[in-house]
């Protein structure tokens, strides 16, 4: 059972009482970590994976003993399909997804919890499980359809990521390498809709991968504080999936708190540039990787992060990513930060961020940089469960208005 975080030690720390007796490994252990993105989801859909046992970091950045190992507590994991062309394709991808989440827990009962609410998350914590969420990325796994997003939000998915990388019919996206020609101007009616649905239901916002525009027309519609699930600095890396000192602004006004991506290519921009040349480099390869297991997404993954292995995608430091929290924290303020590594969604890591079981050197390097064990409390989970407290509650208020 986990020690839940003392409230006095910031008091005690500061004070200098106690200074030699607690070290970052405590404040690591004590405190709740939360990180609101993995991929590794499509991998608890088949049974040839086991979660449970340790895997190389060649096969995946996560399972449960690297989570244990890396004091993660609290793992919201990515419900993701691509752009999808048949009716009702995305939303049957999204549902197994869903499926393999709900089984995941359903197999490992005394080691992971379905949590839905702060207080349940809490509650797992204290037992010692992992508290496992969802979030959808991508607001085209809905069709067009408020039914499906009430749908999904039944079946426990606390939060959605209003695009991906492509725009949907109601909301413009930022893209990933390149910007794309907007479509929309940000939100069409219909996405307000969206926006004050999920508002309705208790579900949070997302904003990685939209549009400036659409992020600030959301930040206008919304009641409630948003997230950004898996975004950086833009000050710190010019990249589109990062947001400006504007928009960290913006958010902190809204309540909201922005997760930090760890993937190099968005947090440096030499590693995006060294990265876009890596893949220039191997794109025959990995194009006939996909058409030679185009009946078998298991056999291109296998083979994908083989190749991954023996030629590894460019990476940068872990002060990188240090700088990219510390900005944050400087820019939005220590009460709108946290954790959104993109786990198994990205092909590298900061060096030293190798896998999940480092974390603990993210509480380490940021207290090594002066930040307050209150401050990283914050940064490590308390600051989402402060958004999922009060979007719960303008949801309960919206629901008696109703």
């Amino acid at each position: 059972m986990k020690t839940i975080f003392s409230p006095l030690l910031p008091i005690l720390l500061s004070s200098g009482w106690m200074a030699c007796a607690v070290t970052p490994q405590d404040v690591h252990r004590d405190a709740i970590v939360i990180d609101t993105h993995s991929d590794t989801t499509p991998r608890f859909e088949g049974d040839d994976w086991d979660f449970s046992e340790r895997h190389p970091r060649s096969d995946s950045h996560m399972d449960l003993p690297r989570i244990r190992e890396g004091g993660l507590d609290v793992q919201f994991w990515s419900i993701y399909t691509g752009k999808a062309e048949a009716p009702g394709e995305a939303m049957r991808v999204a549902l197994r997804r869903i499926d393999a989440v709900h089984r995941l827990v359903e197999r490992h009962p005394n080691e992971i919890g379905l949590a839905t609410t702060p207080d349940e998350i809490r509650d797992l914590v204290a037992q010692g499980k992992l508290a496992s969420l969802m979030g959808v990325e991508g607001g085209h796994m809905i069709e067009g359809d408020l039914a499906v997003l009430r749908t999904y939000y039944r079946l426990g998915v606390r939060y959605m990521t209003l695009t991906h990388s492509f725009h949907t019919t109601w909301a413009d996206s930022s893209g990933t390498s390149t910007i794309p020609e907007p479509l929309h101007g940000g939100l069409t009616s219909f996405g307000e809709k969206v926006v004050r649905e999920m508002n309705r239901l208790g579900m949070m916002v997302d904003v990685s991968h939209v549009s400036d525009e659409t992020f600030f027309e959301t930040l206008r519609v919304s009641r409630s504080p948003v997230i950004a699930s898996h975004s950086s600095c833009r000050a710190i890396a010019d990249h589109t999936r990062n947001m400006s000192d504007e928009m960290l602004r913006a958010l902190a006004k809204n309540g909201g708190v922005i997760m930090i991506n760890f993937y190099p290519a968005y947090i440096d921009e030499i590693a995006n540039r060294e990265t876009k040349a890596y893949f220039e480099t191997w794109k025959a390869t990995f194009d006939r990787m996909r058409e030679e297991h185009s009946d078998d997404p298991a056999a291109h993954y296998a083979a994908r992060r083989a190749h991954l292995s023996e030629h590894p995608v460019p990476q940068t430091s872990l002060d990188v990513l240090l700088d990219h929290f510390e900005h944050a924290i400087r820019v939005a303020g220590a009460n709108h930060v946290g954790i959104g590594a993109d786990w198994d969604g990205v092909a590298s890591m900061p060096r030293g961020m190798d896998d999940v079981s480092a974390l603990p050197g993210l509480t380490e390097g940021l207290l090594a940089r002066g930040l307050s064990v209150e401050t990283v409390q914050k940064v490590l989970g308390e600051n989402l469960l402060r958004v999922m407290g009060e979007v719960e509650a303008i949801a309960r208020e919206a629901r008696a208005e109703y």
